[in-house]
């Protein structure tokens, strides 16, 4: 990263370490699971309530996360929230009971909805200042992350059983990776005024509110904004936010459920099921590569709508169709059409202001956490078939908030007003 001279991919690889500490963090204790079962001695439902510590406490962390962005700003957030996530690992290693054990996931939780924050208005600011997008790479680095835990998780159990040793060594990576990158994350002062151009761009702000800002030069009139907005949200934010539980439903639920649909239903071996999660996992992250640039051309509107429609009905002809090969095939279109949708979004909703983004967040975590549950209640009531069913109903739910939202442009159509201006100049004089 030192070697790299352009501003925008410096930039880009600093906010990138950040997605990449987030996957990477999760996914480390997620993999130790069972060995936190085995030394705390819990039950499966004390696992299932330790899991629902950490989603209460992100899903409950949006007053604190919107007053820290404001007061902090999303660089030295991010920055404070990253070693804290290292700091949690090393105390759920070090907790000798289940209470506390409980207690350091809740922290884990709020920890999580800081950084998540953060990391999404550096890259929303990174956007807007470059006029260049990249948050859905982002979002890929931190499927990235989450492999990378993976990968040390399986060599630290080839040579030690010990959780501390493991999460010590992690611990030690997400620091260098934080304290490596932070001299090269967006300046507050820069983060604020990119976000705020945004917004004027969008048209989302009040007529007099441009105004106000191109006299002052100051970014202080626009710090009040969100403030008043953290009681009484926005329509246009809750249409995002809508969005947001929606798709993070969705892509919870096809995590949780695609194996056991594929083993239950469309009759699949055990050798065969896990490839559900392989194949959303590797079409979200492949997607999210290319989204960008399909962000450029069609704008972020267009592909989450026509994305989230491609996921709802591929899963739903899928269903009706039944067996296995159409359960993938349908399980792809839902990882290609879906991928997109959580990074299109955050870009929206930081334009909005810091209150705004928080929201969004804070949504977004609780249909992660509560999506799952409904699902298996739908399918315990009725079956797994009507329980996806209602995942392809929550995808296409996605694409009808998204026609509630005003997105912005695409980046390429925005110089275009100013080509007639050139011919106008000579008629003058």
């Amino acid at each position: 990263m030192l070697g790299v001279r352009d501003d925008f991919r410096r930039r880009l690889l600093a906010i990138a370490a950040l997605f990449c500490v987030l996957g990477f963090q999760y996914a480390t204790w997620a993999a130790r699971l069972p060995a936190l079962k085995s030394d705390l001695d819990l039950s499966k439902a004390e696992v299932g309530l330790l899991l629902m510590a950490a989603g209460v406490g992100a899903a409950i962390s949006f007053p604190l996360v919107a007053v820290l962005t404001r007061r902090l700003g999303s660089r030295r957030l991010a920055v404070i929230s990253g070693l804290f996530l290292g700091a949690v690992l090393l105390g759920l290693a070090a907790a000798p009971n289940y209470p506390l054990a409980l207690a350091v996931m809740c922290l884990d939780g709020l920890a999580v909805g800081c950084l998540n924050v953060a990391m999404n208005a550096q890259g929303a600011a990174l956007e807007a200042r470059h006029d260049r997008t990249a948050m859905a790479k982002l979002h890929a680095v931190f499927s990235a992350g989450s492999l990378f835990a993976a990968l040390l998780a399986s060599g630290m159990n080839a040579l030690t059983d010990s959780v501390a040793a493991h999460f010590g060594a992690a611990a030690a990576i997400i620091a260098l990776l934080v304290v490596a990158t932070r001299s090269h994350l967006l300046p507050d002062e820069a983060a604020a005024e990119q976000a705020g151009d945004a917004a004027d761009q969008a048209g989302d702000a009040d007529p007099a509110a441009p105004a106000t800002e191109s006299d002052t030069g100051s970014t202080a009139n626009e710090a009040t904004k969100p403030r008043r907005r953290l009681s009484l949200p926005a329509t246009a934010t809750l249409w995002m936010g809508g969005a947001m539980v929606f798709g993070t439903v969705t892509e919870g639920a096809m995590n949780d459920w695609s194996a056991l649909y594929l083993e239950e239903v469309a009759g699949a071996s055990a050798k065969v099921a896990p490839l559900g999660i392989a194949v959303v996992s590797v079409m979200m992250v492949a997607a999210r590569l290319f989204a960008d640039g399909w962000r450029a051309r069609w704008g972020d509107g267009r592909v989450v709508r026509v994305g989230s429609v491609l996921a709802g009905t591929g899963l739903a002809l899928a269903l009706l169709a039944g067996g296995v090969v159409p359960a993938l095939l349908g399980f792809a279109c839902m990882g290609l059409g879906i991928a997109a949708v959580t990074p299109c979004v955050y870009v929206a909703a930081a334009r909005q202001g810091s209150d705004a983004l928080a929201l969004v967040a804070a949504m977004g975590t609780t249909g992660l956490l509560a999506g799952p549950p409904v699902i298996g209640f739908i399918a315990q009531g009725s079956s797994m078939t009507w329980g996806m069913g209602a995942v392809a109903a929550s995808a296409v739910l996605v694409a009808a908030c998204a026609t509630r939202i005003r997105w912005t442009a695409p980046p390429q159509e925005s110089p275009a007003p100013t080509e007639p201006a050139e011919p106008a100049e000579p008629a003058a004089s």
